[in-house]
């Protein structure tokens, strides 16, 4: 779809869910769902470049999900340094910039490891920057950050009077993100379960049925269109939503 640029939102949050159901739903290991999602991933990523998305952020392992089985979790904590690798393989090289929200406790080393190396063999990229959620509660994020604020005021290193919403967000896991314009959901439920909290106060809710599998760029875009629909309003007047110049894409 070709949409003006300030119809396009700037950062878009997706939940990835409903891999295990889906593999259920057909007889197979949850880990084959998990195995589907990634390759989901992989075609969503680039749906987000052609479209000329700058910013995607995806909940791929959060702190709650430790209470899985652990043949599930050996089977995530395989999936997701993989699929990393597959974005930053030299032999197929995407112009995306990988950055890592999350804590290091109890992840694999190897896990840690990809996930730092895929930062920074990919810093300098500056098509899209993908945050990959691993191990990321958003309560915890922010309870860290009040944390190490507290420590630099007791240091006197920050006066606690000049404390802003700005200088707070400097403290988060990757301070530079922005907020969040459109935050989807897929699977069938409709919360946002500890996800992007302080980022996505202001963000435009969408929930789909699809489970994450059966999810591609042409998903994602219509996402965007229907974004691009609604009116923003920050507490001020309504803007007129954006004329988009095509009926959007759909599946065969």
């Amino acid at each position: 779809p070709r949409l003006p640029a300030e119809a396009m939102p700037r950062h878009v949050a997706i939940v990835m869910d409903g891999n295990g159901r889906w593999a259920a739903a057909r007889g197979l290991p949850r880990s084959d769902g998990h195995r589907a999602g990634a390759d989901a991933l992989i075609d969503v990523v680039h749906g987000a470049l052609e479209i000329g998305l700058k910013h995607l952020t995806v909940y791929a392992f959060s702190t709650e999900n430790w209470k899985r089985p652990a043949d599930e979790l050996h089977a995530l904590m395989y999936e997701i340094p993989e699929c990393l690798r597959r974005l930053t393989d030299d032999d197929t090289t995407v112009d995306v910039r990988v950055r890592w929200a999350g804590v290091r406790s109890r992840l694999p080393a190897d896990v840690i490891e990809t996930l730092v190396e895929a930062e920074r063999i990919t810093r300098d990229r500056t098509g899209l920057t993908l945050t990959v959620c691993v191990n990321y509660g958003g309560r915890c994020e922010i309870t860290a950050a009040a944390v190490k604020l507290a420590e630099d005021a007791v240091a006197r290193r920050i006066d606690p009077g000049s404390v802003s919403e700005h200088a707070f967000a400097r403290y988060l896991h990757v301070p530079e993100l922005p907020d969040v314009d459109l935050l989807l959901r897929t699977g069938g439920d409709q919360r946002t379960s500890n996800f992007l909290p302080w980022q996505a106060t202001y963000a435009e809710l969408l929930f789909l049925d699809t489970p994450w599998p059966e999810m591609d760029r042409r998903d994602l875009w219509d996402a965007i269109e229907q974004y691009a629909r609604r009116s923003r309003r920050y507490g001020s007047l309504p803007r007129i939503p954006a004329q988009l110049s095509t009926s959007g894409p759909s599946k065969p």
